[in-house]
């Protein structure tokens, strides 16, 4: 079983609407969204959900009001400024405590320094994680609550549940839509995947992006492979980006060119693959055929 992801330095790039023409055109594959941020993937695959979950990344801190004696050691411990302090209007003498939910890190400082045990440290609901079927087969995905974190914890169960399933229907490879940049969600994505396909777009801020992805992934040791979207709206950078693929020895998968066909499947809620079978699809076919090829090695 082999697991490719597909990342980019920023939002923006194509990277999901290339993941979705993969989707059409790979067998025998399990689909991952991994981006649980901004997830986009179901917008163009359409997912029947077959079974849903909630997500705990962490415990909530929580006051109950009726054991809290007003002493202020929570309020003195937190760390975060997540406990307010305001005053009973009935007892105008009487102190009050609250925790916000948003700035509450779930240390569990408060519940350890409070001497009557007034405050409450439960499993925090911070999303959901689903199992769908597509048009194109088996998908997990996940959405990530408003103003929640943990999002790496959300993304490596994911690619824990979409491996699960490959094992399950002896499925042979997982196509992931990895999460843009390169932080904690990005580093959950790519971790001991056997390639990644960076995507980028010629500007100064994609070669700029291309670069710390690529240090990201030289630094797990993972194969890595660039495809660079949309290269005929600046050839120049384009060209500076294909001699830095030379230079760091990374190998150029494919060039996708600009095309409205894209905007236009999407609006179909279709892959570009799926909608025209010329221009910018034939592109992205060669970049698939390249990316297989790899893989099969």
């Amino acid at each position: 079983m082999k697991e490719l992801v597909v990342v980019s330095g920023k939002g923006g790039t194509g990277k999901t609407s290339i993941v979705a023409s993969f989707a059409a055109l790979a067998e025998n594959k399990v689909l991952a969204d991994c981006d649980v941020d901004a997830a986009d993937l179901h917008l163009v695959l359409e997912p029947e959900i077959e079974h849903t979950e909630n997500f705990s990344g962490g415990k909530q801190a929580k006051i109950i009001t009726k054991h809290c004696i007003g002493c202020g050691l929570c309020y003195n411990a937190c760390r975060f400024g997540a406990i307010r302090r305001g005053t009973d209007l009935d007892e105008v003498v009487s102190v009050t405590y609250q925790i916000d939910p948003i700035s509450c890190d779930g240390c569990g400082v408060c519940v350890r320094v409070c001497p009557g045990g007034a405050i409450s440290f439960e499993p925090a609901m911070n999303g959901q994680w689903f199992r769908s079927r597509t048009r194109h087969g088996p998908m997990i995905h996940a959405k990530l609550g408003v103003a929640q974190e943990n999002s790496g914890k959300l993304v490596t169960l994911v690619r824990d549940q979409a491996r699960k399933l490959a094992q399950q229907n002896n499925l042979e490879l997982i196509i992931i839509d990895g999460s843009p940049g390169i932080g904690c969600p990005v580093i959950a994505s790519i971790t001991a995947a056997d390639m990644v396909l960076v995507v980028t777009e010629p500007t100064l801020s994609g070669q700029h992006d291309l670069e710390r992805v690529a240090d990201l992934t030289s630094h797990f040791g993972i194969e890595t492979m660039v495809c660079i979207n949309k290269w005929d709206i600046n050839p120049q950078i384009t060209a500076a980006i294909e001699q830095l693929t030379r230079k760091r020895k990374i190998h150029l998968a494919g060039k996708i060119r600009y095309d409205d066909a894209v905007t236009r499947a999407l609006i179909k809620k279709l892959s570009v693959v799926e909608y025209s079978k010329n221009g910018v699809a034939e592109d992205v076919r060669k970049l698939w055929a390249e990316i297989e090829r790899a893989l099969k090695k």
